[in-house]
């Protein structure tokens, strides 16, 4: 049994940054990582899909660039070089991450499986060497999560399903691509492959698409994306699958009270994402995990037992790059700089990256009202935005919730292009106390999209 410093199981944006600082601070540290090092964010997630996002944006520009007097005689989409493209950089990212791990001194990169086998103690299936003994007084899981496969469809395990892994190593673009699911990864897909040429219809079981946000920000998005030819069922559910070919699936959905079979060529599961946590022994070194076996922690990311961290998607909580990399930050700071830092309050900002993308931050007016807070909502059309006019590009809305009486920022939602910046001005804000009485008059460069964050707040009566 080889003894460490410290151990991190899962090489994620917690768990790379964590284990090169902690090297470098002196102590003796393991990372294992049993599939590819830089976890779902280069490997499955941001770096591929928005990489995919931009070819599309790219598809979708040259379709509509006769409108601002560029003309184009035809283009193709070429999904082998949409591909490629998206490994060339995929693998830059990961290839120099690991490299950077692989380089740095007191730190060992090991690839396998991991386990628990006691206290603090993990064994580790290697491809070549077997199984190999570890112990460490410290360990950190970052194990991420993987998509949630609805087994209980009649005739799913039938068909060649795809995941959001699985779909980027797609070379040819589906004819009819079907995505369950009407939320951000669902949504960014279906926009996507809408773009290269599919046929795109989504089913989802709520009410609306993009049930965790406002009503009116989900309406925007719909329509946004119908314009696009994609068809959505909302208040809809699979029943049942049938492929008697490859590239022939018949879907049976009911919608509502009615039930109507379609067909397509591709299934994309997106319904959510489950802990990697039922491989990992939890038990044996008695951390605790919740009935969906996420694990629990502290404010600290510290689980029921001392010295155990878990950080990432793997703890839930929101799902995001940013929250699993700021987890490291806390955890190291407290660790090695003795802080005394926690995940209370911090700010959880967030972005769809469909075209126009969504940025939000804050809470919903939903979640005010049902608060029963003193509130103000303001809202300005990206028609009204004189940048968003001069681009050619008026889809979709900013959207602001306010403390009617101290005038401070509560929550923000902007559909439009550029949605995300616009919404980091206003977390800037929040997070400084900036009222929205404040920005109304500040002097913002000409013409910016931020620029009509002036006009938003005129929309509001002191």
């Amino acid at each position: 049994m080889k003894q460490y410093d410290a151990i991190i199981i899962g090489s994620g944006q917690a768990g790379a940054p964590l284990a090169k600082k902690l090297a470098v601070a002196g102590k003796k540290t393991l990372i294992v990582e049993k599939r590819y090092y830089g976890g779902t964010c280069i490997n499955d997630g941001c770096t591929p899909t928005k990489t995919m996002v931009a070819s599309a944006r790219v598809a979708y520009l040259a379709g509509k660039c006769n409108d601002m007097g560029v003309t184009i005689k035809g283009y193709k989409v070429d999904m082998r070089q949409i591909k490629k493209h998206k490994d060339d950089i995929l693998l830059k990212s990961r290839n120099g991450s690991l490299k950077a791990a692989q380089e740095t001194k007191n730190l060992d990169v090991l690839f396998g499986d991991a386990s628990f086998t006691g206290i603090k103690t993990i064994a580790v299936q290697t491809p070549k060497d077997g199984v190999q003994q570890f112990k460490a007084d410290l360990i950190f899981i970052n194990t991420g999560g993987k998509p949630i496969i609805p087994h209980d469809i009649e005739g799913l395990d039938g068909i060649d399903y795809l995941t959001s892994t699985s779909v980027l190593e797609l070379e040819k673009v589906p004819e009819h691509l079907m995505i369950l699911g009407g939320n951000y990864i669902g949504l960014e897909f279906g926009q996507m492959f809408a773009r290269f040429g599919s046929k795109v219809t989504i089913i989802e079981r709520s009410a609306n698409i993009l049930a965790r946000e406002d009503e009116d920000i989900s309406a925007e998005i719909t329509k946004i994306l119908q314009q696009e030819n994609i068809t959505i069922h909302t208040n809809a559910k699979a029943a049942r699958f049938k492929q008697k070919e490859k590239g022939k699936i018949t879907a049976t959905v009911k919608v509502g009270d009615a039930e109507e079979k379609i067909k397509c060529s591709h299934v994309l599961i997106a319904v959510g994402r489950a802990p990697q946590t039922d491989t990992l022994g939890l038990d044996k070194t008695g951390v605790k995990t919740d009935d969906k076996g996420f694990i629990q922690v502290n404010a600290k990311l510290e689980t029921n037992v001392k010295g155990i961290y878990a950080l990432g998607d793997v703890k839930g909580g929101p799902a995001f790059t940013h929250i699993s990399y700021n987890d490291y930050t806390i955890v190291y700071r407290n660790l090695i700089e003795k802080q005394n830092l926690s995940t209370r309050n911090r700010p959880v900002p967030y972005c769809m990256f469909t075209d126009p993308e969504l940025g939000r931050v804050g809470i919903t007016e939903a979640e005010a009202k049902a608060q029963g807070l003193n509130y103000k909502v303001a809202t300005l059309p990206m028609a009204h935005v004189a940048r968003a006019i001069e681009t050619g590009d008026t889809r979709g809305l900013m959207k602001a919730v306010v403390d009617a009486k101290t005038k401070k920022i509560l929550g923000v939602a902007i559909v439009g292009t550029e949605g995300g910046e616009i919404m980091s001005v206003l977390q800037m804000a929040m997070e400084g106390g900036i009222t929205y009485n404040r920005i109304r008059y500040c002097v913002f460069a000409h013409p910016t999209y931020s620029e009509s964050l002036n006009n938003l707040f005129m929309t509001l009566e002191d």
